[in-house]
């Protein structure tokens, strides 16, 4: 399940006490409007380069996505695809922490990391859905190192929280026109749609065009064997497909290498509080099957180079991503107050694949296992994601009806 991390990477996590914790703590509150006096000029999100992803436009949503499906025996096949015709509804997407700039806070610049991110863990949407994809200045790689340092840093957070906030305006004035929307976030970009929900959308009359929300890598607080009151007050965890405006959330951990206490995920704050986890593969609880769609050259959502190594033999994968049919399975697990998703790879004797998912974060040969398998929490889940969302957003075009 390994991953090798680019350069900027390992510094990154090398300092993971501090650092990592900056990306799944929950971001601050919303200033009061004299705090943001000295913050950069808001962006203009009438401009099209500020969105990496539009609809009805060549841009990072617009690439291969073709997949090599691997069985068991060792065969493979192509599997093509293609973006919906007029779909109905609407996906609204805020990335991880990508940027590796030298600067606290990353330019509005699109880079090969943002676009490697959509294409790895977005694009497949279109599926389902109209795509929308905000560029933001996101607190940067380096910018996490300086809070190791002791350096505060809340104007930054509170930049990246704006900016989302205002690609969300433009967007519900622009382009909803009264749409479903389903809110897509991971990490970073799951804490700031958590923000967004908490301070604009939970309870109040938008909430009821959210078809669901998906925050993965992030912490969502829900009360001890409860749905909601957690994080939200109104907006419940999802447990069917067929609900609408739920959350689904879960931090996924090779399910013999759980989290650990005091470490990275699993944990909520406050008393009697626990990290909601919702899976994908079986929404009503229980195990289920992922269906994954995991990046061919490994760890792509951080711009990494390497290929992934899917056969025992030699047989190439020239394709963009591989699916392995019922190797992997899912459920939602606690273990010393900690609540994660569980992954286990079933690999038979005879099994011709590897049985490696490239989803742990290796520096020098050793695994980072505090962070489970977060680099590919999306992608496990993708196709379940998918067949869910297809769905809700089913049940929310009937209910409008």
């Amino acid at each position: 399940m390994r991953s090798q991390l680019p350069l900027l990477s390992v510094i990154l996590v090398l300092s993971i006490p501090v650092a990592a914790k900056a990306q799944s703590a929950p971001p601050p509150a919303a200033p009061a409007p004299n705090a943001t006096a000295q913050l950069p000029a808001p962006n203009d999100y009438s401009k099209p380069e500020n969105w990496l992803c539009l609809p009805g436009r060549q841009d990072a949503c617009a690439v291969d996505l073709t997949t090599t499906v691997i069985a068991a025996d060792g065969k493979l096949r192509s599997e093509p695809w293609k973006a919906a015709v007029d779909p109905r509804v609407d996906c609204f997407y805020v990335y991880p922490t990508v940027s590796r700039e030298p600067a606290i806070s990353s330019d509005m610049m699109q880079g090969p990391a943002e676009k490697a991110v959509v294409r790895s863990q977005f694009a497949r949407f279109g599926e389902v859905c109209r795509l929308f994809a905000p560029m933001y200045r996101q607190v940067t790689m380096f910018g996490l190192l300086a809070r190791l340092t002791g350096k505060s840093i809340p104007q930054a957070h509170e930049l990246a929280y704006h900016d989302v906030a205002d690609a969300w305006h433009y967007y519900l004035e622009h382009e909803n026109q009264g749409r479903g929307v389903i809110l897509i976030g991971h990490s970073q970009g799951g804490n700031l749609l958590r923000q967004l929900i908490e301070n604009e959308i939970d309870g109040q009359p938008v909430q009821s065009r959210i078809v669901a929300a998906a925050l993965v890598g992030s912490t969502v607080a829900v009360p001890k064997d409860a749905d909601v009151g957690g994080s939200f007050k109104h907006m419940p965890l999802c447990r069917s497909a067929s609900q609408t405006g739920c959350i689904i959330t879960y931090e996924s951990f090779p399910a013999d290498f759980p989290p650990a206490p005091g470490g990275l995920f699993g944990a909520a704050d406050g008393e009697n509080m626990v990290a909601a986890c919702t899976n994908p593969a079986s929404l009503a609880g229980g195990s289920g099957v992922l269906h994954a769609y995991l990046a061919s050259h490994a760890n792509a959502w951080v711009d990494a180079a390497e290929p992934g190594t899917w056969l025992k033999s030699e047989k190439p994968v020239t394709t963009p991503f591989v699916s392995l049919p019922g190797m992997l399975t899912a459920e939602c697990a606690s273990k010393d107050g900690l609540t994660y998703l569980a992954v286990t790879v079933h690999k038979s004797a005879g099994d011709a694949r590897s049985g490696d998912i490239h989803g742990e974060v290796v520096v020098r040969g050793q695994v980072l296992r505090e962070w489970g398998l977060h680099v590919i929490d999306i992608n496990l889940a993708q196709g379940n994601l998918i067949k869910i969302f297809r769905q809700q957003s089913k049940s929310w075009l009937a209910a409008q009806r």
